[in-house]
């Protein structure tokens, strides 16, 4: 009893003084309701609301912390475990979930805590709350699907052949158009900048470092457009782009066999030619992508 008032009084952010440690708090265990019980189906719409020991199941079959710390903190836990599960497809449109006192007791928060969760996964478009009816998981297509947070859950799982598709699509509908852009604006000092991201490509040891140079450079190609709408997309979609990099580089025999492809955009931005640019940055994408379905068909066959 001791023990949960210590974490109810620090969720809700009415202890201002550390737990001592006399009353240091064990790791809890997070819950979820995500196997189909023998006298239930909980997958259905009309989920077992009452049923908390449907929630009371390891989340596929790990052991995750939280500590005991203040509520932001915890709503913000909350946020990241729920819209996850609701992303990577474990909790699916349509699904109910528990009443807020159950959910609120399975994952060892406040209800103070889990209502302001929910209303971050609601501004997303991830929830709804309905009249009898209680918070519901929204269709794909209500979701914001360039919210940073959802994009990160996305790519925090293996994306799927869809999701690499769509993101290559709007590359290519946004990049080549930068690169030319950026052969046209450029000016010298942000020059500097696509060269001194080239350089870290060219100098990159393994195939992390070389990601993150990779990210480097797109970043500072849209820099050099002067656009700030193009600039401010960039952090909107750079969680994803990162994940394709990396994803890219891993999958390559060797991890910098794009490095050519990389230098000719910078030399046509270098020489400001639009033209030269954009097709040196589509042929790079389409090659990338390429790259990622020869790899993937070839593991496809050896799981076959």
């Amino acid at each position: 009893m001791l023990e949960r008032a210590c974490i109810q009084g620090a969720a809700a952010g009415l202890a201002r003084r550390s737990i001592p440690k006399a009353h240091a708090l064990p790791p809890v265990r997070l819950y979820d309701k995500f196997r189909v019980l023998p006298h239930r189906n909980i997958r259905s719409a009309t989920s077992c609301h009452d049923c908390v020991k449907c929630w009371k199941r390891p989340y596929r079959g790990e052991k995750l912390t939280m500590k005991a710390t203040d509520s932001r903190n915890l709503h913000g836990h909350v946020i990241r475990e729920l819209g996850k599960r609701i992303v990577v497809g474990d909790l699916r449109p349509g699904d109910v979930l528990p009443r807020e006192e159950d959910l609120a007791e399975s994952m060892d928060v406040s209800r103070t805590a889990l209502r302001e969760a929910l209303k971050v996964l609601s501004a997303k478009g991830l929830i709804e709350s309905r009249p009898r009816v209680g918070t519901r998981v929204r269709a794909t297509h209500f979701w914001n699907q360039l919210d940073a947070d959802v994009l990160s859950w996305r790519c925090a799982s293996m994306p799927t052949d869809d999701f690499i598709e769509k993101l290559v699509e709007m590359r290519e509908i946004i990049e080549p158009a930068a690169a030319a852009a950026a052969a046209r604006r450029r000016t010298a000092a942000q020059l500097g900048k696509v060269d001194l991201a080239y350089r870290k490509m060219e100098a990159a040891r393994d195939s992390e470092e070389w990601a993150a140079a990779d990210l480097g450079f797109h970043d500072a190609v849209l820099q050099a457009t002067g656009n700030e709408l193009m600039i401010s997309l960039f952090s909107v979609v750079e969680s994803a782009l990162g994940m394709f990099f990396v994803l890219s580089a891993k999958t390559a025999g060797d991890f910098k066999y794009s490095l050519p492809r990389h230098q000719k955009v910078l030399e046509a931005i270098r020489r400001q030619q639009p033209d030269v640019a954009r097709k040196a940055m589509q042929s790079m994408i389409e090659d990338s992508l390429a790259n990622l379905r020869k790899k993937r068909k070839g593991t496809s066959r050896k799981t076959a």
